[in-house]
């Protein structure tokens, strides 16, 4: 097993893919470093770890692992507790899971960069469309396969954190018709792992980057609307 004192997590504090690393890491209960990069100027060294140039780098002594399912797959064949199921079939649904919620958060990026209203409004469309298509997977709760916790909440945690701010900028009715998927919302957010995969500043970090991206949202921002 690998040894619980020599993981490093290489972040951008607004990552979402850096917070399902950090979830996982938090729920191994293991200490790791987390050293923050600026992506707008990334350092040489940075880019030598990690060929894509995203974030997070795991860094495991000094060999670097990049993109974030890899980092939770690794993390949790090496250590416990397992929060893959142990069954084949299921682990490959909640791959699968996994994948979608990363297409969520493309669907959010196209969201909160839509240049006018008509946009907007259809990518909270969208995003209606896709939690419904997770309404009908979710069980009786409290996470997403019941009880225990997994790598798809540690996936669906940080998808869900963008809301929080979304929230406060005007009512999309995102989870308006999927009351499973809002319950489950609640649990994640109330998890200690989901909570500290962050700055205490991330909501403010969160709403000064989405006031730079000259978008409807950025407009709400600076007019108050909502």
């Amino acid at each position: 097993m690998t040894s619980p004192n020599i993981f490093t997590l290489i972040s951008h504090p607004l990552c979402p893919y850096v917070q399902r690393a950090a979830i996982v890491l938090l729920e191994k209960g293991v200490p790791f470093e987390r050293k923050d990069i600026d992506l707008a100027n990334k350092p040489d060294w940075f880019l030598t770890l990690s060929p894509l140039g995203k974030t997070p780098v795991l860094l495991v002594g000094d060999q670097a692992i990049f993109e974030s399912a890899v980092i939770c797959e690794y993390l949790d064949e090496t250590l416990p507790p397992r929060l893959h199921p142990e069954e084949a079939l299921k682990r490959a649904q909640h791959r699968a899971w996994m994948e979608f919620g990363s297409a969520t958060l493309a669907t959010i990026w196209a969201f909160y960069t839509a240049q006018d209203e008509a946009i907007l409004q259809a990518k909270a469309a969208e995003l209606r469309a896709k939690f419904k298509l997770v309404e009908a997977a979710l069980g009786d709760g409290p996470y997403f396969a019941g009880p225990e916790f997994s790598i798809v909440d540690a996936v669906f945690g940080p998808v869900f954190r963008y809301f929080d701010v979304f929230d406060r900028l005007g009512d999309f009715a995102v989870f308006e018709q999927t009351p499973k998927v809002k319950a489950w919302r609640q649990q994640l957010r109330s998890r200690a792992s989901v909570q500290k995969a962050v700055r205490a500043d991330y909501a403010d970090l969160l709403e000064a980057f989405l006031l730079k991206q000259k978008s409807a949202l950025s407009w709400r921002i600076t007019s108050g609307s909502a």
